[in-house]
């Protein structure tokens, strides 16, 4: 964009760019789109990654000295380089002490520019143990941080706390791109007529998860499990999925397999916009759950969630009014809210056209621009580089 202030861009946990679909992954590409949107240019700074699952100390401290490295190359390229090439801002997405960023702070104070975070949480019970460097190098980077934009309240509380007197703690709720899935007739039509009449059929449930180890699984599980509390109401599942323990999620499946179709990975939202748009109800059990985009991308068809209370779940599905929150962790209590909502079509069908409202209205991405505006202008415009 012509004119445009340049922001430089990074995810540590995993860039925009990254070949494995995630919803870390999403929301970094739907933050540039945004960005984007709101009249800003943001590049991609780099893709070094530095998220760290297995607590390795040793990874931690090359991902330490990579990224300082890479923090002062870059810096010193912008200083020789145009300076209507030169980032105005740097905006970093997802910092938490599994995925430290040790390059933006660096170059931020090399440049004299502000940093931004959005999403981010402290935990101060990880400054010992396996990810003590990444902790620390976390920590570091949301005390420098002159905004931190804050998805859950969950993370708000703890960024709260720790929160240095300068800086601006700013609520900001997960989105998504409508008009990415307007061909699909996301959001922008009411339920079509005789939809009731379909509800009341057997239901279609649907998931959309990876299959992998670790929260995944134990999501897998649970919903196995309250499937099976539920087996005497009609229902089937479409399950959207692939990763390294689809053999296993398969097999916690075997006893309910003629009613439950597995559709692998899918990237195309076109097939996956009409598995969204036949739901009657996304089930998921959302095991330590960070928040969640496909409730959104569901409840942007209409289609009610029943989903586990983890996390911030709680800020993407409104409990009670586009969609039901079960006690985390509990697959009996998970099986008595689905029994209760298959028995209830005029009750999904509330649920759904709520759910359509909900995100059109609130949860587009026009409003995370004008946030993202609103903030960032006056922060520019209060440093000019050197």
């Amino acid at each position: 964009m012509r004119g445009a202030a340049p922001i430089a861009f990074y995810a540590p946990m995993k860039s925009p760019d990254h070949p494995a679909p995630s919803g870390d992954r999403t929301m970094a590409r739907l933050l540039m789109n945004a960005l984007r949107l709101a009249g800003f240019a943001p590049t991609l700074a780099s893709g070094l990654r530095t998220w760290d699952g297995a607590g390795d100390a040793a990874f931690q401290r090359q991902a330490k000295r990579d990224s300082l490295a890479e923090a002062n190359r870059l810096a010193a390229a912008w200083r020789d380089g145009p300076a209507s090439e030169r980032p105005r801002l740097w905006f970093t997405y997802h910092v938490y002490y599994k995925a430290p960023d040790w390059i933006g702070p660096r170059a931020a104070d090399a440049l004299g520019i502000p940093y931004v975070v959005a999403e981010a949480s402290r935990a101060g019970r990880r400054a010992r143990g396996p990810w003590t460097l990444g902790h620390q190098g976390a920590e570091a980077a949301l005390d420098r941080a002159d905004v931190i934009f804050t998805v859950t309240e969950a993370d708000r509380e703890s960024l709260d706390r720790g929160r240095p007197e300068r800086q601006q703690v700013i609520d900001f709720p997960p989105f998504i791109d409508l008009m990415e899935w307007a061909a699909c007739g996301a959001a922008f039509s009411p339920l079509e007529p005789g939809a009731l009449d379909s509800m009341a059929k057997i239901p279609r449930l649907l998931a959309v998860a990876m299959m992998r180890a670790g929260d995944k699984l134990a999501s897998y599980r649970l919903l196995a499990r309250a499937l099976a509390g539920a087996e005497g109401e009609p229902w089937t599942l479409d399950i959207v999925g692939d990763g390294d323990a689809r053999g296993e999620v398969e097999g916690l499946f075997t006893g309910l397999r003629e009613r439950v179709t597995f559709h692998g990975g899918i990237e195309d939202r076109e097939r996956l916009a009409a598995l969204y748009r036949a739901a009657d109800l996304l089930v998921w059990p959302a095991v330590n759950e960070a928040y969640g985009m496909v409730f959104l991308e569901a409840q942007a068809f209409g289609c009610p969630v029943l989903a586990g209370a983890y996390g911030g779940v709680a800020s993407v599905v409104r409990d009670g009014e586009t969609g039901v929150l079960a006690a985390p962790g509990d697959a009996s209590a998970f099986a008595d809210a689905l029994s209760s909502l298959i028995r209830d079509a005029a009750r999904r069908r509330e649920l759904g056209e709520a759910a359509r409202r909900f995100v059109a209205t609130e949860r587009g991405i026009a409003q995370a621009a004008s946030r993202l505006r609103e903030t960032l202008m006056p922060l520019m415009a209060e440093t000019v580089p050197p």
